[in-house]
C-alpha cells in the first residue's frame, strides 16, 4: 500500500485538505449535537443518570469503548468511503453523549467563560502540535508503545477512582493533557506514514479522537483553575 508520505505532492496535499476539512466537519457536528442535547434537556437527564451511581459511569465508559472500537474498525479497515463515514458518525455521536455530563456541569456550575477558554486552548495546542508534526516531517510511531502503557495506567487509575470513590484531581488532568498532546503528535504522524490517500475519512476520525481527549482534560484543568 502506498502511504500518504510516499505519494505525489499533489495527492498528499489533497489528502491533507480532505482530512482536515472532515475533522472540522466532525467538530462542527459534535457542537451541533451538544446544542441539541442541551436544548432538549437530554444533557441534563444524562448528567442526573450518571450522578445517580458511580457504577453507572463505568457502564457508560464500557459502552463508549465498544462503540469507539467499532467506529475505528469501520473507518480504518474499510475501503468503502460510505463505511468510513458510518464509523466517523458513530464516533462523533458517542463522543457527544460522553461529553454531555461534563459540558453540562461546566455550563451550569462553573464560570461561563470555562468552555470557550478550554475550546480556544485546545485549538491552539492542536494547531501547534500539528505544525510540529508537519514541519519536522518525523515519524512519531515510536510513541505508540509509550501511549499504550500510559493509556493502561490512566485507565486503571480512572477505574479505581470510580470504584473506590476518590478524585484524581488537577495533577492527573495536567498529565493527561500532556498524554493527549503526545497522542496528537503520534496520530498526525500515523495518518501520514501509515494511511493511504483514500483513507481521509478514517484519518479525520483518528485526529478527532485525539482532539476530543485533549479537550476533555483541558476543560477539566480550566474548571479546576476557575474554582481557585
Amino acid at each position: 500500500m502506498l502511504t500518504v508520505a510516499q505519494s505525489r505532492p499533489t495527492e498528499r496535499a489533497q489528502f491533507i485538505q480532505k482530512t482536515y476539512l472532515h475533522l472540522a466537519g466532525a467538530v462542527g457536528a459534535f457542537i451541533v449535537i451538544e446544542f441539541l442535547l442541551f436544548y432538549t434537556g437530554i444533557a441534563e437527564a444524562i448528567t442526573g443518570f450518571v450522578a445517580s451511581s458511580r457504577f453507572t459511569w463505568l457502564a457508560i465508559l464500557g459502552g463508549f469503548t465498544l462503540l469507539g472500537w467499532l467506529a475505528r474498525s469501520l473507518a480504518a479497515k474499510a475501503d468503502s468511503v460510505q463505511t468510513q463515514y458510518t464509523g466517523l458518525a458513530i464516533y462523533v455521536v458517542a463522543q457527544a453523549l460522553i461529553f454531555a455530563p461534563l459540558l453540562y456541569i461546566a455550563a451550569v456550575f462553573s464560570d461561563p467563560s470555562v468552555i470557550p477558554t478550554a475550546g480556544i486552548l485546545t485549538l491552539l495546542l492542536f494547531a501547534g502540535l500539528t505544525a510540529v508534526a508537519f514541519t519536522t516531517k518525523k515519524d512519531f510511531s515510536f510513541l505508540g508503545g509509550i501511549l499504550t502503557i500510559g493509556g493502561f495506567i490512566a485507565l486503571g487509575l480512572i477505574l479505581c477512582s470510580v470504584i473506590f470513590g476518590f478524585t484524581l484531581g488537577l495533577i492527573f488532568s495536567v498529565v493527561m493533557v500532556a498524554f493527549a498532546s503526545i497522542a496528537i503528535l503520534y496520530d498526525t504522524s500515523k495518518v501520514m506514514h501509515h494511511y493511504a490517500t483514500h483513507q481521509h475519512v478514517a484519518a479525520s476520525l483518528e485526529l478527532f479522537a485525539s482532539v476530543a481527549l485533549l479537550f476533555w482534560y483541558v476543560l477539566q484543568v480550566v474548571m479546576s483553575m476557575s474554582r481557585r
